[in-house]
């Protein structure tokens, strides 16, 4: 399987709110993993998380790919495609 088009034409945005969960953080939520928008930089929380905020920000925004926001991890997951990369 060849790797999609949205893996390969990434940015590489600062994230919006290095210390978690834009939402999370909003709200008093709590979260799994991290996961950055890089579209934009929006850190949202991972689908294990309660509130499963990356997934909700790229229903809502269109930007599909994110990357994981954990220590030492560098995949990264198109929502478009569902392929990671």
């Amino acid at each position: 399987m060849a790797t999609c088009e949205h893996l390969t034409q990434t940015e590489d945005p600062q994230a919006r709110t290095p210390e978690g969960c834009e939402e999370c953080l909003a709200d008093g939520g709590r979260w799994v993993h991290l996961r950055r928008c890089l579209g934009c930089g929006h850190i949202g929380c991972c689908d294990s998380s309660p509130g499963k905020h990356a997934t909700a920000h790229y229903r809502s925004t269109g930007h599909p790919v994110v990357q994981s926001f954990e220590p030492g991890e560098t995949w990264r997951w198109c929502y478009a495609d569902s392929q990671m990369g």
